[in-house]
């Protein structure tokens, strides 16, 4: 079994675009159904999606995907409690996971040569934890070695794994990834997406 596995998470409400986020069409297929598709992809194992405002809708379209459903009931919490559940489901079905890759489902150019490029940068610096750097910024997709399991499930509901990789920095290797930056809140960064992928 793969020692690297992968949370793609996607439970929050989209508050701001007002619909939910992870069912927006891009390239002809949802944006979850593509972080997923990169996931296999990249043949990482488990693959764990955490649902939680629009879980009924979101996992009508993960029905024939290779991928195991979370249902986060606390996801009004913040992400740490979409971290938390789905690292949980992850250790139980492989008990021999070394490390863990949290994602995100509104970047819309994740890939699985940059999940790849994430476990092979820790195989080359030994680094516990490895992030993507972009626009200036570290984030998401983010690996964290099994050193980091404790931490990361004694986060705070309401709190993302940024604060992990702030912490130990000494202990950070970074990936670039170069259209990282581009997420979607809004209705405007949806647009400014299909109009920048038509250009």
């Amino acid at each position: 079994m793969n020692e690297t596995g992968i949370i793609i998470l996607a439970a929050g409400s989209s508050s701001r675009l007002g619909r939910p986020k992870q069912l927006l069409s891009f390239q002809n297929k949802s944006l979850i159904e593509h972080s997923i598709d990169e996931a296999v992809a990249a043949k990482l194992t488990p693959v764990i999606v955490v649902t939680g405002a629009y879980g009924e809708s979101v996992s009508t379209y993960l029905k024939n995907k290779e991928v195991v459903i979370v249902y986060n009931d606390a996801w009004k919490k913040g992400m740490g409690s979409g971290i938390k559940a789905g690292l949980k489901q992850a250790m139980l079905l492989n008990e021999k996971l070394q490390s863990i890759i949290i994602s995100v489902c509104d970047q819309p150019f994740v890939s699985a040569s940059l999940f790849r490029k994430l476990t092979e940068k820790k195989k080359e610096t030994a680094k516990g934890i490895v992030a993507c750097s972009y626009a200036d910024t570290i984030g998401t997709p983010v690996l964290f070695a099994h050193s980091y399991f404790d931490k990361l499930l004694q986060l705070e509901e309401s709190e993302g794994a940024k604060s992990l990789v702030k912490m130990y920095n000494d202990d950070l290797a970074t990936v670039a990834f170069a259209k990282g930056n581009i997420d979607i809140d809004t209705e405007e960064d949806y647009k400014n997406l299909l109009n920048h992928t038509r250009t």
